[in-house]
């Protein structure tokens, strides 16, 4: 009789077998994790259960994932947040409800201009609560600060038309901003160079990313006049940066509102990107403005002009550091206050300046509203 073969090399055999795919599977999820796997804290568990779903497909490619997570009913929940956020809390509840979230996302509430928790009366307020006048100080030696508490995604000169949303990843200038009217070189087929008022000055860009437990509102980065408000209709992912390393062109997918108008050196737009569960954007100064709508056309946009055409005069009810110009778009001083999110989402500025602009920046860098952005 032939020996039979022992036992422990077949189980053997079948181990080695299951682990291949195991080590495979490793080996792409810690693509996402960007190191070795560690134990997740729990206040990141819910944007690391998002990269797990865009990940768990491991043996699928990379663009059916990103087709599967786009199909997601954003907007659908995100206007049942909105609604929930508006819902009024019992008192007794308050504490406790907005004390889990201060924990969840590191909420600094010393800033608040109330530090009562039972001031607010539902999510929507804490999430737009305001600050103490004296703990944003604006930077007086820098021409630009941040409009917004968050985090530098990216920044720098604008090439090609396109400008990177995290290092590496691109969208197109021309599908963010849509079609603007020429400004300098006649002759020039570049969108970049459109939007140019003067040879000597170049097309610079800087991406704020706001996560959920900073401050909300948005600021006049700079003395400027708006001219235009352009909104386009569209989904609501999210914008965090671990997402926005998955999916191209994700701000030019995103609802938007892009303000766009001309300081000191030219050309200047900044433009507020929605996200999930921040299906609301608001512009103090455009009461028209209505973001997240049940029903739009897409790749459609509206635009508000502020400056008047023959009769047509623009009027707003005063707020400090904005003021309405008789049909000649509106003024806005370093610092005012300009807008708000209803949760986190991302800031883009798009300005012309002298070649020999500077950022006094680091990407991954934290940042507050204020803070200079850079010089010249």
């Amino acid at each position: 009789m032939c020996p039979r073969p022992p036992l422990c090399s077949a189980s053997s055999a079948t181990r080695s077998w299951l682990q291949v795919p195991r080590l495979i599977l490793r080996r792409r999820l810690s693509v996402f994790s960007g190191s070795v796997s560690r134990p997740i804290p729990w206040r990141r568990r819910p944007i690391a259960f998002l990269c797990y779903v865009l990940s768990v497909s491991a043996l699928r490619p990379l663009a059916k994932r990103v087709a599967l997570y786009r199909s997601f009913p954003t907007r659908i929940l995100s206007r049942a947040w909105g609604r929930m956020n508006g819902v009024d809390l019992p008192t007794w509840l308050r504490k406790p409800v907005f004390s889990l979230y201060i924990w969840t996302f590191g909420v600094n509430m010393q800033e608040a201009a109330v530090e009562d928790l039972h001031h607010y009366r539902n999510l929507g307020e804490f999430f737009r609560r305001r600050l103490k006048p004296a703990v944003r100080p604006l930077c007086a030696n820098s021409c630009l600060i941040s409009p917004a508490d968050g985090k530098i995604l990216h920044f720098g000169q604008v090439k090609n038309s396109e400008v990177e949303q995290v290092k590496g990843v691109t969208y197109s200038l021309e599908n963010f901003l849509g079609p603007q009217k020429r400004r300098g070189n006649e002759s020039s087929s570049s969108f970049r160079d459109l939007l140019l008022s003067s040879p000597d000055n170049d097309l610079f860009h800087v991406v704020v990313y706001l996560a959920p437990g900073d401050y909300h509102c948005f600021h006049s980065p700079t003395d400027w006049k708006v001219e235009l408000r352009r909104h386009f209709p569209g989904s609501l992912l999210s914008v965090n940066p671990g997402v926005a390393r998955l999916v191209k062109e994700l701000f030019c997918l995103n609802e938007r509102v892009a303000l766009t108008g001309q300081w000191q050196h030219g050309f200047f737009s900044l433009t507020a990107v929605g996200a999930t569960n921040v299906g609301s954007i608001r512009v103090y100064f455009d009461q028209e403005l209505q973001t997240n709508a049940p029903r739009y056309s897409k790749g459609s946009f509206h635009d508000r002009s502020y400056v008047a055409d023959d009769d047509q005069v623009f009027k707003v009810a005063g707020e400090g550091g904005v003021a309405p110009t008789e049909g000649e778009g509106v003024v806005l001083q370093k610092g005012a206050a300009v807008g708000e999110f209803n949760l986190g989402s991302t800031i883009v500025l798009l300005f012309e300046a002298p070649k020999d602009f500077s950022f006094n920046l680091k990407a991954g860098q934290r940042i507050r509203v204020g803070e200079g952005l850079g010089s010249l």
